[in-house]
């Protein structure tokens, strides 16, 4: 084990230990007994080891889930007793807080500063929240044609065995905002945590048994996509499949999704727009542009990856924003003077840095970044800033996920003009528009085609916010009362009286 910071002792073993799979209550071995590396992407070497899950692992955790919903406690608790053992949850990962944190940095990348404030309270945030919706899910009374002949009304009721696929951005977050409303209306579930961050998954999976969580109502599998994911989006025996991604990744889950037509929602990619009119406040919006790219290093589905500036400040704006990245620190996740750590992978950092040479190779300016690498091999990127950009260019159409923007003046002054370009993507996940005439920006907003759209800001999550995409985006949405539409069934009952 290869660390670039020193941690605890308690860390230090936590991590000596290869880590085992969740399946039925138990932690276990894959059925093959294969176990797979974790690198430290600080320094490309190798920190832990973890079972290997496959299509074996995926079926004895389906199975389990299976009979823990069929014929398990947990959906006949009453809602108010699901909902105690979810908040029960949220204290005992307010309690670990420090070693989630230390775990999320050291096999994300992120800054540990970053984790604290971020990662880990939206975590417990979304399991408190979640644990209040668990008794407020209603169905409602229908007063049809026939008066005084039916009684008629609605049940929502658990959709059943879940499978859910989710990233290595945030790992920690997403495993949150898939397992809490699933848990929340009674379901069972299949987690597959990311191969390259699958440490804080782990971790929350033993904390889900010590809550209280019956054997069986939350697994949690390590592996490939090509295998593990690849087996869980097609088992027969799931009645609906999540999965936060790629949008490559996520037609290939509808594809394997289409043998027993389960349920599927998709939180897929982005290319958002950062559009800033000329009335906007500079010295607002260049740390706000600044922030939606880089944050996370560029790895945010949401990040702002395209700025659109009115050419009356564009200069202004893009030299303030080159400003700003050129004075971020890199470095590792641990050290607390790190303001953006590695990418999170070697396959990450080829991804990135080839697109940054291909926007040169296409005529794209660099004006400050674009240098990789590090003194200890860790997979670090510069914060990169890219003008001389046009429609046509890979960097500006295809997500880069990574810490690099492309800006490009605002030649027109009409409202529509200004949504049609930024509506001239395949994708519709955020925007944010960046105005002092809040009348004119919430018009604007009303035209981008986008799931979420900021107004002087970006980049803001709560719990309560529906958040999801239009176009190949992905379908349904997560938080928020939205969510519960993903994981219930309507059920109409009529009667006759």
């Amino acid at each position: 084990m290869n660390i670039a910071q020193p941690i605890s002792a308690d860390l230090q073993s936590y991590l000596a230990t290869s880590r085992k799979l969740l399946i039925n209550g138990e932690l276990v071995d894959a059925v093959s007994g294969k176990s797979f590396p974790v690198y430290d992407p600080s320094t490309g070497q190798v920190m832990a080891h973890v079972a290997e899950a496959d299509a074996a692992d995926v079926d004895k955790a389906v199975k389990a889930a299976r009979k823990a919903f069929e014929g398990g406690p947990w959906p006949r608790m009453t809602p108010s007793e699901r909902g105690r053992i979810l908040w029960k949850l949220a204290d005992l990962i307010e309690r670990q807080s420090e070693q989630f944190a230390t775990l999320e940095s050291l096999d994300n990348g992120k800054p540990l500063s970053v984790a604290r404030v971020a990662d880990v309270p939206l975590t417990v945030d979304m399991f408190r929240y979640m644990a209040g919706w668990a008794t407020k899910i209603t169905g409602t009374t229908i007063p049809i044609s026939f008066p005084g002949e039916y009684l008629s009304f609605t049940l929502r009721e658990p959709v059943g065995v879940v499978g859910q696929i989710i990233p290595w951005n945030f790992p920690l977050l997403m495993a949150a905002w898939k397992l809490a409303p699933a848990l929340a209306t009674g379901c069972t579930v299949v987690l597959k945590v990311a191969e390259q961050t699958p440490l804080t998954g782990l971790r929350l999976g033993e904390l889900c048994q010590e809550a209280g969580l019956p054997e069986g109502v939350v697994n949690v599998l390590a592996g490939y996509g090509e295998t593990a994911g690849a087996a869980l989006a097609a088992h027969e025996d799931i009645d609906k499949v999540a999965f936060t991604g790629s949008t490559e990744v996520g037609k290939l889950i509808v594809k394997a999704a289409a043998g027993n037509l389960k349920k599927v929602t998709l939180e897929l990619g982005g290319k958002s727009p950062v559009i800033v009119l000329d009335d906007a406040d500079i010295e607002q919006v260049i740390p706000g542009a600044a922030g939606a790219i880089f944050f996370n290093h560029g790895q945010c589905c949401c990040a702002g990856s395209r700025l659109m500036v009115h050419k009356k400040i564009f200069d202004k704006v893009v030299a303030g924003v080159a400003d700003q990245a050129e004075h971020i620190k890199l470095g590792p996740g641990l050290d607390p003077l790190t303001q953006m750590g590695p990418l999170v992978s070697a396959e990450q950092f080829r991804r990135v840095t080839g697109y940054i040479r291909s926007g040169v190779e296409e005529g794209a300016e660099v004006v400050v970044g674009g240098k990789t690498g590090s003194d200890n091999g860790g997979y670090f990127v510069q914060p990169t800033v890219l003008t001389k950009t046009s429609p046509t260019m890979k960097v500006v159409r295809e997500e880069i996920f990574g810490p690099v923007v492309c800006a490009q003046p605002i030649t027109d002054e009409d409202l529509e003009a200004i949504a049609r370009e930024a509506n001239n993507t395949t994708y519709g996940l955020a925007a944010s528009v960046w105005s002092r005439d809040i009348s004119k920006a919430n018009k604007l907003a009303k035209r981008v085609r986008a799931g979420t759209v900021w107004v002087n800001c970006h980049n803001v999550f709560d719990a309560s916010l529906p958040f999801g995409g239009y176009k190949q985006s992905g379908w349904g949405r997560e938080m928020g009362e939205f969510v519960l539409n993903n994981y219930t069934e309507v059920k109409a009952v009529t009667t006759a009286l």
